[in-house]
C-alpha cells in the first residue's frame, strides 16, 4: 500500500516538474499565494524578506522593481480585502540603456509568460495620453514636463493593463512601469488619469 501511495507522490512531482507551475500568481488571488509565486519565479528571484516586493539593482543607474498589493492602482484608497492582491507593477528604471515601450512588454511576457501577454496584446485601448491637446499647449506654453509622462490604459479579456513611460528634458525615456490589476479598478484608474 505504501509502494502505491510513494509512486502517485513521486508521479504528481514529476508531471508538475516537467509542466512547470501550473499557477501564476495574478492580482485576485491571495497575498500568501502571490507572496510563494514570487519566491518561486525564476526571474524575480526575491531576496530574504522581500515579500511582496523585489527589488534588484545591477548599478545605481539600472534598478527593476516588482510589487504586488492590495490596493488598486493609482491614488491611494483603503483596500476593499487586505488578504486579495489587487495589483502587481513591474518598474524599469535604467539610465545607461533607456526605457522603450518594447522593453516593458517583454518584461510582462517574461514575468507573466505568454497567456498574460497575449491578453495584454489583444487588449483595447481605453486611454492614452498625453492626449493632443495637451501635447499642443504643452509645447505653445513651453511646459515640457506636461508631455513628459506618456501612458496607455488598457482593458484586456482577464485584466487591466497601465503603461507608463516618463521622458526627462531631451526626451530621453529613463524610467517605465507596466501595472497589471483587476478589471474592476479600471473605472477609477481612468478618472484618475484623465483629471492629471
Amino acid at each position: 500500500m505504501n509502494v502505491i501511495k510513494i509512486g502517485s507522490f513521486l508521479s504528481l512531482g514529476i508531471i508538475f516538474a516537467l509542466t512547470g507551475n501550473p499557477v501564476n500568481a495574478l492580482p485576485g488571488q491571495r497575498t500568501d499565494q502571490v507572496a510563494a509565486w514570487i519566491n518561486g519565479h525564476p526571474t524575480l528571484r526575491p531576496g530574504i524578506g522581500d515579500g511582496l516586493v523585489v527589488r534588484k539593482s545591477d548599478t545605481a543607474g539600472e534598478r527593476f522593481t516588482f510589487q504586488a498589493t492590495v490596493l488598486p492602482p493609482g491614488s491611494i484608497s483603503y483596500p476593499k480585502d487586505r488578504s486579495t492582491i489587487r495589483s502587481e507593477r513591474i518598474a524599469i528604471h535604467d539610465q545607461v540603456n533607456g526605457v522603450t515601450l518594447e522593453r516593458l512588454e517583454e518584461s510582462l511576457r517574461t514575468v507573466y509568460g505568454p497567456q498574460i501577454y497575449r491578453d495584454y496584446n489583444s487588449a483595447q485601448f481605453v486611454y492614452t495620453y498625453p492626449t493632443p491637446e495637451i501635447l499642443d499647449l504643452s509645447r505653445r506654453k513651453n511646459l515640457p514636463l506636461w508631455s513628459a509622462e506618456q501612458g496607455q490604459l488598457l482593458s484586456g479579456e482577464q485584466y487591466g493593463y497601465w503603461i507608463e513611460i516618463t521622458q526627462n528634458d531631451s526626451g530621453k525615456a529613463f524610467i517605465g512601469q507596466v501595472t497589471v490589476f483587476l478589471k474592476e479598478d479600471l473605472g477609477k484608474l481612468e478618472t484618475e488619469l484623465r483629471a492629471r
